[in-house]
């Protein structure tokens, strides 16, 4: 029905035309209405009707549609204070929180006064923005004025100091939040991530514990924050502890779950996963986010399923760049690099916003090109990056191009790219370089590498380099280079860290380091190793001193 129909001709231009456009705004359901109905405002002369004004920027807002928004809200003579809290949140919530703050200062220029509301909309936009400065100085104002210090209010500094705040960030939130007389469970849960975001996991856990009352959220928060803090077995711990309490999980919480999974290698855990999400998708036709599907292809793709992870990434209807990026990894790093290089060439023909190679794409890429020997490919690639995408190379493109001209013997071209790199060679580089040298037995420059090692790296940190030219030496029969390296090593209290690997086997996690013996069952498995051994020893196999780790 046309707007003009549903307006009877005796209430224009009264009163109750107002009353009639502005239930027509409650009931608007597409923009063509929506601008019908902003035509009848404007020809009624209705344009400075802040009340009028409120409903019909609210589904703009609600859409993202702020350019049309902005157009509205410009022409005002006089905004009310709930016409301006309107178009800063709006604002706050785009992709450009600056502009809210920007709107902010216009506001306190006019008759206009803020409110709890305005100052918790600015807030929330300087934290999404990380405008710390303009953070603190907004809580300067409200220091002024007491009567603003809700429970809103307060949660949202905590939340700016949390999530933006620099090295003392996490202490101001903790003050703020001693400070409240009330709290809701959005506090808790900003504080909480904000000790995980400084790294302070037990202090994190302790306040979780401490809360009163735990949603979802809560307990994403601390798997997520168990996860990316590289405790990725108190991650599954505390999803199934969640489990048990009957607590349902969503999908953001199945994508922190899953990246410990991939992390730890509980392949059991991710199907299980899996199965859940299909079932959800197919008894709820609720839609499974791009973000729970990237981290499936991830989970499998780091436990070895890489079929599986193929088989996850065609099933995608929509695909994002992380989609491509995780599929490009996992063939990259389980072996497979022309299949690798072939998804990326489709990556570079799809189009779209949503899909352009990034830093990490290429990584991808050149990590491929550099175990499958592809020099003239990785060359091509890496000189696209910024030509082509306009994506600066980091150090770890580079370390990728040393690497893989040194495991290709081309040591002259290697060197050359590490002098000329626009940045300081870190011990990745050197490491590569040195890597090579191992494989090709360039004794000569894996000794100089050495040499640089150990200057710039704290010396456990340049332990595991010294064990692979102390090998290197072994293999050529420099016996007494080999002493001399060692006896350097222990001069400088040189410790290497044990080697570690992880199985998961019904549905537990054993993780095992190099001559470890607290394992509840080492003896079995050293015997089982051992009859290993001794069977690959009839077939003809013959460990070489290189392979023998030094354990210092």
């Amino acid at each position: 029905m046309l707007v003009e129909e549903s307006i009877p001709a005796k209430q224009r231009g009264s009163r109750a035309l107002q009353q009639r456009l502005f239930s027509l705004l409650q009931n608007c359901k597409s923009i063509k209405q929506l601008t019908q109905i902003h035509a009848h405002i404007i020809t009624n002369g209705f344009t400075q009707k802040n009340f009028i004004l409120v409903r019909l920027l609210s589904p703009l807002l609600t859409s993202y549609n702020l350019k049309y928004a902005d157009q509205v809200f410009r022409h005002v003579q006089s905004p009310s204070t709930t016409l301006w809290n309107q178009i800063i949140r709006g604002h706050a919530r785009s992709e450009n929180p600056q502009k809210s703050v920007e709107l902010f200062n216009q506001m306190e220029k006019s008759t206009a006064t803020p409110d709890g509301y305005t100052y918790s909309y600015v807030l929330n936009a300087c934290a999404k923005g990380s405008l710390f400065r303009e953070g603190q100085q907004l809580h300067g104002k409200i220091l002024k004025k007491w009567s603003l210090l809700n429970v809103f209010v307060q949660t949202n500094l905590v939340n700016l100091y949390a999530t933006t705040g620099e090295d003392y960030g996490v202490d101001d939130a903790q003050k703020v939040f001693e400070e409240m007389s009330e709290k809701n469970v959005v506090t808790w849960n900003s504080l909480i991530f904000g000790y995980f975001r400084n790294g302070d996991v037990d202090e994190a856990l302790r306040i979780f514990d401490e809360m009163p009352d735990k949603n979802v959220v809560s307990w994403t928060t601390v798997i997520a924050g168990c996860t990316q803090n590289g405790r990725c077995q108190q991650a599954l711990a505390l999803f199934r502890l969640m489990q048990r309490r009957y607590v349902e999980f969503d999908q953001v919480t199945l994508v922190s779950v899953l990246s410990a999974c991939a992390e730890l290698g509980a392949l059991d855990l991710g199907k299980w996963i899996h199965s859940c999400v299909v079932e959800s998708s197919q008894f709820r036709n609720e839609p499974v986010l791009v973000s729970l599907y990237n981290a499936l292809i991830h989970m499998y793709a780091s436990c070895g399923e890489i079929e599986e992870a193929y088989r996850v990434f065609q099933g995608m209807l929509r695909r994002n760049s992380v989609s491509w990026t995780s599929i490009i990894t996992g063939f990259a790093k389980q072996g497979y690099a022309h299949e690798a290089l072939t998804i990326f060439q489709q990556m570079e023909s799809w189009g779209g916003n949503d899909v352009r190679p990034d830093e990490i794409t290429f990584l991808a890429v050149l990590f491929a090109c550099s175990h499958a020997g592809y020099v003239n490919e990785g060359y091509r690639h890496f000189k696209c990056m910024k030509e082509t995408w306009g994506v600066e190379p980091r150090i770890e493109h580079y370390g990728c191009m040393v690497d893989m001209l040194s495991r290709a013997g081309l040591f002259d071209e290697a060197v050359a790219l590490v002098e000329t790199m626009p940045m300081k060679p870190n011990e990745a580089v050197w490491g590569a370089l040195l890597g090579g040298c191992k494989i090709h037995k360039n004794v000569r420059l894996a000794s100089s590498v050495a040499q640089k090692l150990t200057v710039e790296l704290e010396p456990d940190r340049a332990a595991g380099y010294f064990v692979l030219l102390s090998n290197l030496y072994a293999t050529d029969k420099r016996w007494r280079d080999v002493v001399v390296t060692r006896q350097k090593m222990f001069g400088i209290g040189m410790k290497k860290p044990p080697g570690q690997s992880r199985i998961e086997a019904e549905g537990t996690i054993h993780s095992f380091l190099a001559s470890d013996l607290n394992h509840k069952h080492a003896c079995s498995v050293y015997e089982m190793l051992g009859l290993l051994t001794g069977q690959a020893k009839l077939q003809g196999y013959q460990p070489s001193v290189s392979e023998e780790e030094l354990i210092v």
